[in-house]
């Protein structure tokens, strides 16, 4: 199933799932209400009301409760291109780095992305897969970590990268507004499957500037889970971003950073395409 979260005619958010070409209401408050309901109680909350998709706007489909949990580096040729971007030796770390983007930069699937010229002059992409956490966990054991995933969907870690090197950590670089859209919706894990085996790349204006494989994860998701939730609890809602394949813009020879009317798409397999426009004012 795809789950989303939807309007009406510019009404309130309410979530859903999509049934061919229209939205099947969910009786809940919000997905994220829904995904923190136990799996035996989730298939009884599915409502009659459905509306033509092409008669709804999507929104993010998920609001977690906290800021969105990124993993850095997590693929070897990213981690090669950063490296020597940077001018630096290649060191892969044994655990896998994360760090954290504010929820307020959450943005929608097809929203234009509202950026400052005056903030950054080195706005950049990633393609992301997003993994959602669908159970209050902790203490995760690797072997038993995909049974905590409750799907997945697709994310755009925007970054401000000379923010990022100016601030000497990742946090503000990555938390501008609108610097975290995801979308267009969550896909059950069932059927996803086997989450690394699926395609992922990126365009920018039509023109693709990533391509790779989640089979190429460093640190595969079970790991991620399991790290994460050592010592710290994992809450129904969470969102995992797993780390970006090589091409982004600052690695690029010359580098290559957005501009104003850009548009951007992140395209994974089994999930679909994530678009939106740059608007750099």
């Amino acid at each position: 199933m795809r789950f989303v979260t939807f309007r009406i005619s510019g009404g309130a958010a309410r979530p859903g799932f999509i049934e061919g070409e229209r939205v099947r209401s969910i009786d809940a408050s919000s997905l994220l209400a829904y995904v923190a309901l136990a799996p035996g109680e989730r298939a009884g909350r599915h409502g009659d009301e459905s509306h033509a998709l092409a008669s709804v706007t999507l929104d993010a489909p998920l609001r977690p409760p906290r800021n969105i949990f990124c993993v850095g580096r997590n693929y070897l040729e990213h981690a090669k291109e950063g490296a020597r971007a940077a001018g630096r030796e290649l060191k892969l770390p044994d655990v896998p780095t994360f760090f954290t983007k504010a929820p307020s930069a959450i943005a929608a699937p097809d929203a234009t992305l509202h950026l400052q010229h005056d903030v950054s002059n080195e706005y950049d992409f990633e393609a992301e897969l997003a993994v959602v956490i669908g159970t209050r966990c902790k203490n995760v054991p690797e072997a038993d970590a995909m049974s905590v995933v409750f799907g997945y969907t697709a994310f755009n870690d925007v970054t401000a990268r000379d923010l990022q090197r100016s601030h000497v950590q990742w946090f503000k670089g990555k938390s501008l507004d609108d610097a975290a859209p995801m979308g267009p919706w969550v896909v059950d894990a069932s059927e996803i499957g086997n989450p690394h085996a699926l395609e992922i790349a990126f365009r920018l204006n039509g023109v693709e500037k990533q391509r790779s494989t989640t089979a190429n994860m460093i640190f595969k998701i079970p790991r991620l889970i399991a790290e994460l939730s050592k010592g710290m609890t994992l809450e129904a809602g969470d969102v995992i971003a797993t780390g970006t394949p090589e091409g982004v813009g600052f690695a690029r020879v010359p580098p290559e950073f957005l501009s104003d009317g850009d548009v951007m798409e992140v395209d994974i397999e089994r999930i679909g395409v994530l678009r939106n426009t740059i608007a750099i004012r």
